[in-house]
């Protein structure tokens, strides 16, 4: 069961409306790096969550319930950006030209403001935000994870929060209000803290002792040989650069990093003829003939 407080979990204040701002705004709500992609990724790694604890599916959820403040913050920023965004044809031309513009009695407007605006913004949702990208394309759960395995998706939440950070950062670096300055300052800091949250989570459930990920396969079963080497594949054959990645004691502490050329273990793949009900040619089938 979930709660709602009708007030903001941060103020969200627009001094001066951008509709092309508002389009980039989208990339945070319903982006592959936005935050239906982590609220959802939270509550579903909650809700599948299994083990003699339920303290990390607690933390999922309190934590997802957050981002979903964070989505009705910038949904409310894209709605105030789209203030002033034009709402028909006419209005569009007259504010795409400063000097029409001027005429009619209005401020200059850059046009790239009013050229750069998702058209949907106008036709689908009466100047409000919606569940896309800042293309438009709508939200599709394809980068929502949640494996069942807890340490899994500790990691998949570190590159979650990792490339909505990076994202909130460069719209900080857009943004020329200063009231959504401000909040991007916050949910950045945010970010900061649920990178910090997942990476303590990892370390509690034993740090490099939890890799490989499951731990709880037995590593006899697989091909040893090849758990801890890197496979260099330059054509030439000369050996890949060196670094912590390939010389050393592997993180998990359970083998020695080593280095060598890439090299075909298999044979050359030969597939049989086609059947005769497959759509193939006449001379993929009639092989089949020539083998009896």
């Amino acid at each position: 069961m979930y709660f709602h407080d009708p007030r903001l979990q941060y103020p969200v204040r627009v001094e001066t409306p951008d509709p092309l701002f508002a389009r980039q705004l989208q990339q945070a709500i319903g982006g592959i790096e936005g935050e239906i992609r982590v609220c959802l990724q939270y509550f579903f790694q909650a809700w599948g969550a299994r083990g003699p604890t339920t303290k990390y599916r607690d933390m999922l959820l309190h934590t997802a319930t957050e981002e979903i403040g964070h989505i009705e913050m910038l949904a409310t920023a894209v709605a105030l950006n789209l203030e002033n965004a034009p709402a028909t044809l006419q209005e569009s031309a007259a504010q795409s030209s400063s000097l029409v513009s001027s005429v009619m009695g209005g401020g200059e407007r850059p046009r790239h403001m009013v050229e750069g605006m998702l058209q949907r913004h106008l036709l689908s949702t009466g100047l409000a935000a919606f569940p896309a990208n800042c293309d438009g394309v709508p939200f599709d759960c394809s980068h929502v994870y949640a494996s069942g395995n807890l340490a899994g998706d500790m990691y998949a939440n570190v590159a979650a929060e990792a490339t909505g950070r990076t994202l909130a950062v460069r719209l900080f670096n857009a943004a020329h209000d200063l009231g959504m300055k401000d909040m991007l300052s916050f949910l950045i800091a945010r970010d900061t803290m649920h990178q910090q949250q997942w990476l303590a989570v990892i370390e509690e459930l034993g740090g490099p002792n939890a890799l490989p990920i499951p731990n709880s396969f037995d590593q006899s079963q697989e091909k040893t040989e090849f758990s801890y080497v890197y496979l260099g594949t330059a054509a030439d054959g000369s050996p890949p650069p060196a670094g912590r990645f390939n010389t050393g004691p592997s993180l998990d502490g359970r083998g020695t990093f080593t280095a060598k050329q890439n090299a075909p273990l298999g044979e050359v793949p030969v597939l049989g003829p086609a059947r005769p009900d497959s759509g193939a040619q006449t001379e993929q089938i009639s092989a089949a003939k020539a083998v009896k």
